[in-house]
Parts: structure tokens; C-alpha cells; sequence
């Protein structure tokens, strides 16, 4: 008994039960107690009876003829007490006839002689009577009637109601179970569902669902929820898919990023090693050098993105966002001479944010290198910087190619490089693909958010951030 099916069925049977046994009890209890109050009175008019008939009858003590008289039913009982004893007592036959008691039966009769007492007695041959006297003006006289009517009526109403409720909670409980099997058969899919899902492969093609679930009943809900669970799950198991591949991908970089320089270095340190005359120990060490702080470089950004997945908290200072920008600008002119930097500020409120100064000039100082390297010489960038009551903002615009529409979504990615279909500068090395996505980690990590928006032409990265004011109000 261990499904739910079969427990419910059990209770509503088993209430079922109890419902009727109660039901049957009251029944018979108030039918019984119905039955012997009308027996009682019928007594009661018997002993009124005889003894009316007696007062108007002219015999001796042990004088017994009003039962002759009519209306008196079959199987009284009537006595004579004198002092309180029977003298003479008899019953009506069958047949309508009367019989004497013998001395045994009218034994059981002693006892009985206060009137308009009901008493309860069995008489030897007869069976259970209720009896009662009657005196009034004259000579007292016992009556009564047999028990066997009720008796047998309540037998009747029992062995009735017990067939009755048989029969109807046979056919209630297949009722009940058939209903019941019908109402859970969505649960049961549920269940099968669950099941499925639980030993079925994960991370290969779509979950099983819920078939249509009617989200009015419970069951419903139930598998409505478990539908929304299983989309969770599988979202879930796609974003993890996703963030193995990404992984992946990311060490597959990084290694080869990190197998050019060691290469390098390794290939010129066998040449030394050999003494090749050929080639000068300066020219060796510079190159060395220039390998090794490419590789330095990239394992800081490394470690960089790594502390920022962490959640390691940054520098909190108020920072002026304007001279910031203004001194990145001046280094950027400075580094590329052949584009055209102009700078704009438009400040309704002081630029003031609250964060690590040294990282938000990288975040610029990446921005900036990013439409350098990416944009061919005389391509113009415009740096503006606005804030107003709750934000600053910086945007960093250029007039270059482009970004291509399906290298888009992934820009803010780790390793993502533009150089098969953006101009590069002459001379400009290859970047590790790390500038914008750290760019994205930092201002995410100052509470702000990074967006970008290309087409041929025009490139346009937009940074905001909170204005101190407003995080602090905030906070407070």
C-alpha cells in the first residue's frame, strides 16, 4: 500500500466506513428507542385497559375475564396482585385463546408492583416482556406485551443497513478508486516525467516535459513547476556547456598566446647557446626582453581577470572622471600620432565616481589603444565625457571600418581578436584579445556597464558608471 492511489482509496474507504457505521448506529438507536417507547405505551394502555375492564366486572380475585374483551392483542400478559403478590395471571394464545402461566412463569412475574413502572422480564416458554401495573380506584392489575416485535424489527434494520452499506461502499469505493486513478493520472506523468528526466542522459538533446499540464489543479501546477524546472535545468546545462567551451577556448589562447614568447625566448637561447657569431647578445637580450614582457603582460591580465571572477574587491576613492579621460587622451595622442584625438566635456555636474583610480584608466587607456590599433592612421576618435545627476558617462567614438556584425556579440569575450577584418596600423604589433573584456570586468566591478554599438564608419564604445553622489546616497 504504497502508491498514493492506493493510500487514497484506503482513507475515503475507510471514512466511508466510519461515515456508515455511524450513520447505521444512530439509526438503529433512535429506531429502537422509537420502537420500545411505542412499546411502552401500548403497555401502558394493556394494563389501562384490563384494568378498566376489571372495574367493570363483578368476579372474584383471581377473576381474568376481561381478557375476553375486545382489542386486546395477541400474546398479553395479565395478572391479579393482591398484597403484591400474582394470584392469577394468564397469557392470549395464538389463537385467541387463554392460557394459565405455571407457577414457574408467574414467578418471573414477582416483583413488579409499582404502578406505572416499566420493567423488562423474561418468561419461561413466552420470552421477554415489558411489563407494567396498573391500580387506579380498584384492585391493581399487571399487564404486558411481548418484546419480541421490537427486538426483531431492530434485527432487521440492522441486518438492512448493513447490506445497504456493503453494497453502496462496494460500489462508492470503485467509484472513489476509478475517480481517483483518473484525477492523478497527470501526477503520474509527472512522476514518469521526473523519472525520465532523473536516468536520462544530461547534455544530450532536449529534456522530456510535462505534456500540456492544466495549470487549474494542483497536479497541474505541479507540472507546470516541474516544466519550469526542467527549463532551468536545461538552461543551466547549456550555460555550463557554454562555459566548458568558453574555458576551453580561453586555455587553448592563452596557451598559445603564452607558446609564442616562450618559444621565442627558448629559440634564442639555443642560438647563444650554440655561439652563433651571426647574431649580436644585444639584439639577443632585447628580444628576449620584448618576449618576456609580452608574456609578463599577458599573465597579468591574466591574474587580473582571475582576481575580478573572484569578486576581489577594488580601490574605493572619489575619482575626477574628467581629468582621467584628459590625461588618457594626452597619452593616447601621444602614442599615435597619426590619428586625430579630439576630446569633448560636457558636465552639468562635477565627474566624480567612486573606484579605483589606476583601473579605470586602464578601462580607457584599453578603449582608447583598442581604436588605435584597430583604425588605419588619420582615422578621427572622439573622446566625450557628460555627467549629469546619477551618472557619468565616457564614449569613445572613431570613424574606422567597423566592426564586423558577426564578430559583434562576442567583442567583450577573452581572445577575441578583430585583425582578419579591421584594419591594423602599420607597425602595430598582435594583442593577446584581453583589452575590451577587461575593460567589461572592471566596469562591471565599479558598478557600471559597458556597451558598444558598429557599423562601417562609425564604432562606438559608451562607458557608465555611478556618480559618487548618487552610490553613496545610495548606500546610505
Amino acid at each position: 500500500m504504497k502508491t498514493l492511489r492506493a493510500r487514497l482509496v484506503l482513507f475515503v474507504s475507510l471514512a466511508l466506513v466510519v461515515v456508515c457505521t455511524t450513520m447505521a448506529v444512530a439509526t438503529v438507536l433512535v429506531q429502537g428507542a422509537h420502537l420500545k417507547a411505542d412499546l411502552d405505551q401500548r403497555v401502558r394502555d394493556a394494563a389501562d385497559r384490563s384494568q378498566g375492564g376489571l372495574q367493570r366486572r363483578s368476579g372474584d380475585a383471581t377473576d381474568l375475564g376481561f381478557l375476553n374483551e375486545r382489542g386486546q392483542p395477541t400474546g398479553t400478559v395479565a395478572a391479579r396482585l393482591t398484597d403484591g403478590k400474582v394470584v392469577a395471571a394468564e397469557v392470549i394464545t395464538e389463537d385467541g385463546g387463554r392460557q394459565v402461566l405455571t407457577a414457574a412463569q408467574r414467578a418471573a412475574l414477582a416483583g413488579v408492583t409499582e404502578a406505572g413502572t416499566l420493567s423488562t422480564r423474561t418468561i419461561p416458554g413466552l420470552g421477554t416482556y415489558r411489563l407494567t401495573v396498573a391500580s387506579g380506584d380498584g384492585p391493581a392489575v399487571l399487564a404486558g406485551l411481548p418484546a419480541a416485535e421490537v427486538k426483531d424489527t431492530v434485527h432487521d434494520l440492522v441486518a438492512a443497513e448493513a447490506v445497504i452499506a456493503v453494497v453502496g461502499l462496494a460500489g462508492v469505493g470503485t467509484v472513489c478508486a476509478w475517480g481517483i486513478r483518473r484525477q492523478l493520472r497527470p501526477l503520474g506523468q509527472v512522476a514518469a516525467t521526473a523519472v525520465e528526466v532523473a536516468n536520462g542522459p544530461f547534455g544530450t538533446g532536449e529534456l522530456t516535459r510535462v505534456p500540456a499540464p492544466d495549470t487549474d489543479t494542483e497536479v497541474g501546477q505541479v507540472g507546470a513547476a516541474l516544466n519550469v524546472l526542467i527549463d532551468s535545468v536545461e538552461s543551466s546545462l547549456a550555460e555550463l556547456r557554454r562555459s566548458e567551451d568558453r574555458m576551453r577556448r580561453f586555455l587553448a589562447d592563452a596557451s598559445h598566446e603564452l607558446r609564442t614568447p616562450l618559444a621565442s625566448i627558448a629559440g634564442y637561447a639555443e642560438l647563444m647557446d650554440r655561439g652563433a657569431a651571426k647574431i649580436e647578445p644585444a639584439l639577443v637580450w632585447q628580444r628576449v626582453s620584448a618576449q618576456s614582457a609580452r608574456m609578463t603582460g599577458l599573465v597579468e591580465d591574466l591574474l587580473l581577470l582571475a582576481r575580478l571572477d573572484e569578486g576581489r574587491p577594488l580601490e574605493e576613492a572619489d575619482v575626477d572622471l574628467a581629468t582621467l579621460v584628459a590625461e588618457a587622451v594626452w597619452d593616447a595622442r601621444a602614442a599615435g600620432a597619426d590619428h586625430d584625438w579630439q576630446l569633448a566635456l560636457r558636465l552639468d555636474e562635477p565627474a566624480l565616481v567612486t573606484g579605483d583610480a589606476a583601473r579605470l584608466t586602464q578601462v580607457v587607456a584599453n578603449l582608447l589603444a583598442n581604436a588605435r590599433a584597430h583604425t588605419p592612421p588619420g582615422t578621427r576618435i572622439d573622446v566625450e565625457v557628460a555627467a549629469g545627476r546619477a551618472e557619468c558617462v565616457v564614449v569613445v567614438r572613431d570613424d574606422g571600418p567597423g566592426i564586423p556584425p558577426d564578430l559583434l556579440p562576442a567583442v567583450f569575450e577573452r581572445f577575441t581578436r578583430a585583425d582578419a577584418s579591421r584594419t591594423r596600423a602599420p607597425g602595430q604589433g598582435g594583442g593577446s584579445g584581453l583589452g575590451l573584456a577587461i575593460a567589461a570586468a572592471l566596469t562591471a566591478a565599479h558598478g557600471g556597464r559597458i556597451e558598444v554599438a558598429s557599423e562601417a564608419g562609425c564604432t562606438r564604445f559608451r562607458v557608465t558608471l555611478p556618480r559618487a553622489v548618487a552610490r553613496s546616497t545610495a548606500t546610505s
